[in-house]
């Protein structure tokens, strides 16, 4: 294959020729990286009843969460024993890598304690600041070309680990000019600021809906139109609305199980969707039910899990198929079965099962009207609608910064001028 110009070819693939391909060691031994050690402490590993309620942070690999440290989950040694500690001592702006058990998290050390001490599950990689950026190296290990190295090593093993001694053995791709470096994490740093964002609003939009659909649900909260008008009454389903009833699940619809098919009749080219236990199963040549129902898993990991499918579609028998009676809104219905947790009503056995007649005689609080139970639907349907729009959002932002980790840490695309 031709190398374009100001290009050449590596055993890691084409990079700038102002770049290198240099292995830990290396850098070690050129003072670019001037400490890298795990918390391997042999005798002196924390016994369970030495942790404290405060103190120095006692970092896992299970605390290494979107390239940040999560102070919020680690335990705590006294500044007495924390000192005789002398590998995985960790420092402000040292770059941490999860190596035993989790592999592969990575963060980037924030703290203004003089240390932190590190568990026998991460490592901590100290940059020399006029030879590497911290900010950069934390991208480069999870750059494709690392990460398949360790994969590399762990699928010649049975144990889930990157023991420091193979670590110095791996190679990074690296810019030799400090502002690329620099402009490369950067750029990924805006990306991951964009994901982070979305994330946050996301969490915050579901965690709305979850309180909007307790209240609206319960009746709580009635809807304009809907107002409370005579007080409220005490049922067996808890206090409701006096205009509400407590009904049970067999007064307000049907329930089925669905057709048997085998795995030979499902496959990802027919026209219809084959529903089972677990959701979509793929897609069958025929339907068994066209309109809008509620799906509830029968069987299975997922026994109990709601959703609502519309259209032309195929029920397997692990499905259970809820019809709505004309007086009730299916998507009122839909809404108030997956809030019910179905899962705790399954049936003791190898694995859980739910039975049509056990859940036909559930009670649930219910609107009076129709009406009611459609605006309260439309409601929770508009905040499901926003939702999926953001997790959309989400879904692309993660695959724009896949794609910028891609051809920003392979030199594919440049940042500085060389």
């Amino acid at each position: 294959m031709e190398v374009k110009k100001g290009y050449k070819q590596t055993e890691f693939g084409i990079i700038p020729n102002d770049w290198d391909a240099i292995s830990v060691q290396e850098l070690m031994d050129s003072n670019a990286i001037v400490g890298h050690l795990d918390g391997n402490h042999g005798a002196l590993y924390p016994r369970s009843n030495e942790f404290v309620e405060f103190g120095v942070p006692y970092i896992t690999a299970n605390e290494l969460t979107g390239y940040k440290v999560n102070f919020r989950t680690c335990k705590y040694l006294s500044e007495e024993r924390a000192r005789r500690f002398r590998k995985g001592v960790a420092k402000n702006g040292d770059v941490l890598f999860a190596h035993n058990a989790t592999v592969g998290p990575t963060a980037l050390l924030s703290t203004e304690l003089d240390y932190v001490i590190l568990s026998t599950t991460a490592t901590y990689f100290r940059c020399n600041p006029e030879k590497i950026k911290n900010t950069f190296l934390l991208y480069a290990l999870q750059s494709q070309h690392f990460v398949t190295q360790y994969q590399a090593v762990m699928a010649q093993s049975t144990r889930n680990q990157v023991p420091i001694t193979t670590q110095r053995k791996l190679f990074f791709i690296l810019p030799s000019a400090l502002a690329e470096q620099e402009a490369i994490a950067e750029a990924l740093s805006d990306a991951d600021a964009l994901v982070e964002a979305l994330e946050q609003l996301l969490a915050k939009k579901r965690q709305v809906k979850q309180g909007v659909m307790q209240e609206l649900l319960t009746g709580k909260r009635r809807l304009p139109g809907f107002e409370k008008r005579h007080g409220s009454k005490k049922t067996d389903v808890g206090i409701v609305p006096e205009d509400w009833d407590s009904v049970s699940l067999g007064s307000l619809c049907t329930m089925k199980s669905g057709d048997g098919i085998t795995s030979a009749g499902i496959d990802q080219f027919s026209p219809y969707p084959c529903y089972g236990g677990n959701g979509l199963r793929g897609f069958t040549s025929r339907f068994t039910h066209d309109g809008n129902y509620a799906l509830i898993g029968r069987v299975g990991a997922l026994c109990g899990n709601v959703l609502g499918v519309r259209g032309q579609f195929f029920a397997s028998e692990h499905a259970i198929v809820v019809t709505p009676l004309p007086k009730t809104d299916v998507g009122w219905l839909t809404f108030k079965l997956g809030e019910m947790h179905l899962n705790q009503y399954a049936e003791a056995s190898a694995q859980p099962v739910l039975t049509v007649t056990k859940l036909l005689k559930l009670k649930v609080a219910c609107p009076s009207t129709k009406e009611e139970q459609t605006a309260i639907a439309k409601i929770l349907s508009d905040m499901d609608a926003e939702i999926a729009a953001l997790e959309g959002k989400l879904s692309k932002a993660r695959q724009v910064k896949a794609g910028m980790m891609s051809v920003l840490l392979t030199g594919k695309i440049r940042l500085v001028e060389s």
